[in-house]
């Protein structure tokens, strides 16, 4: 396991001091040769992202990023540098850490993974949800063959070893699939708050359970009512355009690694999919989705955004070679192009025998915007609260 973390992540960390000079000049080496970005973060530089820094791309973030990690290295040994990266790390399903992922995807301790299922672990820290084997098969399964292979070029594995692991179905654990989350965010996050105040960072460490008066059945109607609601409700304003542009290479190799990051970059938003348009006309769309599969959209699917097709509208709205959209399916399960709201709202029900909170969403998405419009938006509720002063009185 930890010669895939090393061979997908930063094959010199045992050599770098925190910088991988070495890395960062073939880094930039590549992106002037193919006009495409690569990254060239190492594990110590990570550590300090995500202990201490944003994932926002600024300059100063950068620099924070780099003065930290020579901190870190001057205090810590590279193995406790490791350790903190190997427990740490976010790898999707709920999984933090390499241990709790092996469990989780596998049902078995670190110490019994295959190299198969190493490298597949190993290629999770880059894009947790783009490189998913239970949502995106297809692409954790390109991006684990990725991993074998910087481990048979660096010779951590054997030639029969890397045949074999090449050739093993990708096979995660029976019932996985079946444990998506509720989306209960900002509830989780109050119930966080609470407990953060009685007990302050011991909150973290003493293994706390908090029961909530909070339902899944309730919550899961109240977070699908918030965003069927908001998505009806923008649809009818317009559609404002595409949500960026990308510079798509030809080379097919090329076209991947810049797929690759911007999926990394830009999740999907539960059943808005992001999706990077590779041909467009007025009667038809091409585009690839996270999972590497390639739509092609026509007909009722392009109603919504018809006058965005033309070569009329303003290049910085036109759906083009290149667009980053998304899609969402109709009631009937086709694919149609639609967009990321402005507008926002909130859910609560409340049991008026006792007060408990059956309900609530604090927003359209929680990752998105972590604002929660239930108990942090301060507004005059105007004219919305007559019918209960009324009703009350009546």
């Amino acid at each position: 396991m930890k010669q895939a973390i090393l061979a997908a992540e930063d094959e010199r960390f045992y050599q770098h001091g925190g910088v991988d000079y070495l890395s960062v000049a073939r880094a930039a080496l590549a992106n002037l040769a193919s006009g495409t970005q690569q990254g060239a973060g190492t594990i110590t530089m990570q550590v300090a992202r995500n202990f201490f820094l944003t994932r926002e791309k600024t300059v100063t973030r950068k620099l924070r990023e780099v003065l930290l990690a020579w901190k870190i290295e001057a205090n810590l040994s590279k193995d406790e540098i490791l350790e903190l990266y190997v427990n740490q790390i976010f790898l999707g399903q709920r999984a933090y850490g390499f241990a709790a992922a092996s469990q989780i995807y596998y049902g078995k301790p670190l110490r019994d993974v295959t190299v198969a299922e190493a490298a597949m672990l190993a290629g999770l820290p880059k894009a947790p949800s783009t490189f998913n084997p239970v949502t995106n098969p297809r692409r954790a399964k390109t991006r684990q063959l990725y991993v074998l292979r910087r481990m048979h070029e660096l010779r951590f594995i054997s030639d029969e070893a890397f045949k074999e692991a090449q050739s093993a179905p990708l096979v995660v654990r029976q019932g996985v699939r079946d444990t998506l989350p509720t989306h209960g965010e900002s509830v989780a996050e109050m119930a966080r708050q609470v407990v953060f105040d009685a007990y302050g960072d011991e909150a973290y460490t003493r293994g706390i359970i908090v029961w909530t008066t909070v339902r899944k059945a309730d919550q899961e109607a109240a977070y699908a009512a918030v965003r069927r609601g908001v998505l009806e409700y923008d649809r009818r304003h317009g559609y404002r355009g595409p949500e960026a542009y990308v510079n798509l290479p030809a080379e097919p190799a090329e076209q991947d690694q810049v797929l690759d990051k911007l999926f990394a970059e830009t999740p999907d938003s539960d059943n808005l999919a992001v999706a990077v348009v590779q041909d467009a006309s007025t009667s038809e769309v091409k585009a690839i989705v996270a999972s590497g599969d390639a739509l092609v959209l026509k007909g009722d699917a392009l109603k919504f955004v018809a006058r965005n097709l033309t070569d009329k509208t303003p290049a910085a709205q036109r759906i083009r070679r290149g667009a980053v959209i998304r899609l969402s399916k109709d009631d009937k399960g086709s694919w149609m192009i639609s967009q990321l709201p402005q507008a926002e709202a909130a859910f609560l029900a409340i049991s008026p025998l006792d007060g408990a909170i059956l309900a609530l969403t604090g927003g359209f998405e929680y990752e998105r915007n972590k604002f929660n419009h239930v108990t942090q938006a301060m507004r005059q509720p105007g004219s919305s609260f007559k019918p209960f002063i009324y009703s009350a009185a009546l």
